[in-house]
């Protein structure tokens, strides 16, 4: 039984939760978004469902409600929830709540779902701490991360757990959450008097990006610091109560790689607009310059090839260029690199070529090099028939000596029929016609 002065205490710390802490979902039925694991057939629902919930690991974006569903799993499936943060806890907390879990199944067959905050950072040891009884059953282990657990978690521990990635909530759900803080009037702002016009309401659910956390807080900012009644809660001020929100980037982690995924695939699909924005999004987060110029040259080559010629020497220029003068002025200089990758004509004809080479060469498809291209210029080289019969290209009319320079039929250089490449190709067409006249026997590579 709760007495007066508990539940006082218990009034006073809720007063004193942010707006985003009292407005967490109580039922699985409250929570916003994750439907693609959670709704109706879904797998986590499925699990749930048949009392079969084993160890999973959250993966996703702050304020995703990662910490949230562990609760509500541990409400669903009748266990004890306890909770770490890898921040804060070492192999001695970990152990005590362990011991705890294996008591408690062993007395009164409760089961206990152990959420860890932050999971990636355990070091390998203090992961290995855990295999031993999550394979046992002892707890259900909920991880949660907001790095690609495939590369932060011990192997070990990811092959016995399932992996559900949370994605950021959809602006139609944080309207809906910023609609019920407003109407509740237990553990939201329904005390208020708040009109609030649609316009601001769409201005919080975007800028949020799909953060429930920080969409409430803007809200709750909004609503206390108005100071009248009835609270007009305009665009303005829903512009005024928004915090700029820290990048989440890691130049080691998902954000990093992540981001020039998207902008070198944004490049190789000729949309200048996604390449800028993918770009703005690095350089704010403070991405090293030169690391960007890198890929921006290693992309012309790449994606753009000999469909523009021109593309390499604009991303040499571009690196050369950001080396003298820096930031913030070379962000025009590779704006100006991206754009021109990105609208330029495509191949990767260049690159497909000498990789079906190399692999020629790894496979062990090894060709000695034929006797006539052999070098000649060494005492004794006349003597084995080094270079004899090598006609030089530049003595004859059209430049193209019909000899054979392979030793055998291969061709690993196709163009394609875009840009100047277009006319390489047409132009090879003839250079391939005449160089196999030199081959009579035209064996390929395979036999």
């Amino acid at each position: 039984m709760t007495s007066l002065f508990e539940a006082s205490e218990q009034i006073n710390r809720r007063q004193a939760q942010p707006l985003a802490a009292r407005m967490r979902p109580r039922t699985l039925a409250e929570f916003a978004g994750q439907q693609h694991f959670l709704g109706e057939g879904k797998l986590l629902r499925r699990l749930l469902q048949a009392d079969r919930l084993g160890s999973v690991v959250f993966y996703g974006p702050p304020g995703s409600g990662k910490t949230t569903l562990a609760r509500l799993l541990a409400s669903e499936s009748r266990s004890t929830f306890r909770q770490l943060s890898a921040v804060t806890s070492g192999v001695k907390d970990l152990r005590e709540v362990l011991n705890e879990a294996r008591d408690r199944l062993s007395t009164s067959g409760q089961k206990t779902l152990l959420f860890i905050d932050e999971i990636h950072r355990f070091n390998k040891a203090q992961q290995d701490v855990l295999l031993p009884d999550v394979e046992e059953g002892i707890v259900v282990l909920v991880g949660a991360t907001t790095e690609n657990p495939f590369f932060t978690i011990n192997s070990a521990l990811v092959s016995r757990s399932r992996v559900f990635q949370f994605q950021p909530l959809s602006s139609e759900e944080v309207k809906l959450l910023l609609r019920r803080a407003l109407a509740d009037k237990d553990r939201g702002l329904g005390n208020y008097d708040v009109r609030i016009g649609d316009d601001a309401l769409e201005y919080l659910a975007e800028v949020s990006d799909g953060d429930a956390r920080r969409a409430l807080s803007a809200l709750e900012i909004g609503v206390l610091s108005s100071g009248e009644s009835p609270i007009e809660f305009t665009r303005q001020l829903a512009a005024e109560s928004v915090q700029r929100k820290a990048l989440e980037y890691d130049r080691s982690g998902d954000s990093h790689y992540d981001s020039i995924s998207a902008l070198i695939k944004s490049v190789r699909g000729s949309d200048p607009d996604a390449a800028l924005y993918w770009l703005a999004r690095m350089l704010e987060a403070g991405e090293d310059v030169r690391f960007l110029a890198r890929r921006i040259v290693i992309l012309a080559s790449e994606d753009v090839g000999n469909a523009d010629p021109a593309a390499l020497p604009l991303a040499v220029a571009a690196a050369h260029a950001c080396e003298l003068v820096g930031l913030p002025e070379c962000q025009l200089t590779l704006a100006q690199a991206v754009t021109y990758l990105a609208c330029a004509p495509k191949s990767n004809a260049a690159t497909v070529g000498i990789g079906e080479a190399r692999r020629d060469v790894r496979e062990g498809r090894l060709l000695p090099v034929p006797v006539h291209l052999r070098d000649r210029h060494y005492a004794g080289a006349k003597r084995l028939g080094h270079g004899e019969d090598y006609q030089y290209a530049h003595d004859h009319p059209d430049g193209i000596a019909a000899q054979d320079y392979l030793g055998v039929e291969r061709e690993y250089y196709r163009p394609v029929q875009r840009g100047f490449e277009a006319d390489l190709a047409r132009r090879l067409e003839e250079i391939r016609a005449r160089l196999r006249e030199a081959k009579p026997s035209h064996q390929t590579l395979e036999e």
